[in-house]
Formats: C-alpha cells, structure tokens, sequence
C-alpha cells in the first residue's frame, strides 16, 4: 500500500519563492530566453509524453519505500517546482549556467527531498525506481544527475537529458499511470538507453542570472 508522510512546511523562502510565481501566473518574461542557471527553480517537462516531474509527500507501498517521484499533466502544480543545486557545496554558484556534462542535484522545493534512483525495480513496469530522498537537500551520492545537452551550456529552449552518476540510467516516463492514490499520475524511473522518452525541458519557474552590480545574483521572473 501506498502511505502518505508526516508532512512538513515550506519554510518562508520557499513560500515566497511559490508567492511570487503565482503572482507572475509561474512564466518566464519574454526576455528571460537563455540559460539555465544554479539555484533556480523551475518545473521539467518531458516533451514525449507532455507532463511535468512531480513528487508530494507520498511514499512508495513498494520497492525502497521513499517518497514517490511521478508525472503530471497539471502545470499549475506547486508540486512540481525543483531546485537546480550543485553535485557538492560551491560547484554550483548561484546564478552560473549549467554545464552540459555538469553533476547537479535537483531538490525538491515543498519537501526539501532530492532526485534519487537506485537499484529498486519501479512499481509498473519493473524499471530503476526513481525517488525523492533525504532531508533538507542533503542526501547521499545517489542524488546525483549529469546535465546530457548539445553544446557548452543547458538552454532553456533545448531538450536535455539527466543520466544518473551512480546506476547510469536515464530519468524517463513511458506512460503507464497510477491507480488510487495518486491515480492518473505517470511513472517516472531510469531506462538504461538514450530515447525520446528522456526529453525534458525546462518550463515555469524562477531564474536566477549573474548580476553586475552582485556576484551571487538575483532573481528574475
């Protein structure tokens, strides 16, 4: 059976974060076209099957047990915000385009968990299981993903790929949906082979770009 965690609060930076997407109705202004930078939060779409990555606080009834990573038509969804963070403490500055090649975690905002697989079959179709693990973004090795993109950086207009540093799958939807709880929600898990079913995107979110006038910043909607 499927069972639903504890719960925890956003913290008020996040809650702020998720305020000033809903005012800016979560879209980019015209002229944000570029890169995609650390510390920014956006949401992921998977252009084969049109849904974005997704995780709540609902934990797998099988497998590892760990919360559940899925996708999800909705693009209003709160929950599917994630934060782009460096592989370790400053390999990542705030506001520097992400390499293609480049080892990122990506943390989950309202649960503070990151994007995690392992050798787990996936509950549908007996893939790697994908989860959400650890505690206020800190986790273990196995959150780690390498940005697969054509070119120096990950564009935001490009579709790329995140191959797992540990277990070398592919982050992957292929359409099987969930039944109760969470019914109509995708599953998501790694495939060992590059494919169309590995496309995402970057889409709504917070975009954090270099400043002249502050290294560390600022924040653009």
């Amino acid at each position: 059976m499927w069972s639903a965690g504890s719960g925890r609060a956003a913290g008020p930076a996040l809650l702020g974060i998720l305020l000033a997407l809903s005012l800016s109705g979560g879209r980019a202004a015209k002229s944000d076209a570029g890169l995609v930078t650390c510390g920014s939060v956006l949401k992921l779409f998977n252009t084969q099957h049109r849904v974005r990555l997704h995780s709540h606080d609902i934990k797998y009834g099988s497998g590892s047990g760990q919360q559940s990573v899925t996708g999800v038509e909705a693009s209003d969804d709160a929950n599917s915000y994630w934060r782009i963070r460096g592989g370790t403490e400053g390999e990542c500055p705030r506001g520097s385009p992400v390499r293609c090649g480049q080892a990122v975690r990506l943390t989950h905002v309202l649960t503070g968990k990151n994007l995690h697989t392992h050798h787990f079959p996936s509950p549908l179709t007996n893939n790697q299981e994908v989860s959400a693990f650890g505690e206020d973004g800190e986790g273990d090795d196995l959150d780690l993903w390498t940005v697969r993109c054509s070119g120096q950086h990950w564009e935001r207009e490009a579709a790329v790929r995140f191959q797992h540093v540990g277990t070398s799958v592919f982050l992957s939807v292929t359409g099987e949906q969930y039944g109760s709880p969470i019914r109509g929600q995708h599953e998501v898990h790694g495939m060992a082979s590059a494919s169309a079913h590995n496309k995402w995107k970057a889409m709504e979110g917070i975009f954090i770009k270099p400043s002249p006038e502050a290294p560390g910043g600022h924040d653009e909607l």
